[in-house]
């Protein structure tokens, strides 16, 4: 789900022209976005994404 606001998506973060491209980008580039994450949801007031770990965890439980 995207914010209508800051056009990122609650779950990840990313915009939609970040997800559409994803696949094809080249891992220098995902890992730069993926780095901005935490501030971009910190900038447009979103929660902060929870990491990988713990979300695999709470899945498990």
């Amino acid at each position: 789900m995207i914010d209508p606001k800051s056009r990122l998506c609650f779950g990840c973060g990313r915009t939609l022209p970040e997800i559409a491209r994803w696949g094809r980008m080249e891992s220098h580039e995902r890992l730069s976005i993926m780095a901005e994450l935490p501030a971009r949801m910190a900038e447009a007031g979103l929660p902060p994404l929870a990491p990988a770990a713990a979300k695999d965890s709470a899945a498990k439980a």
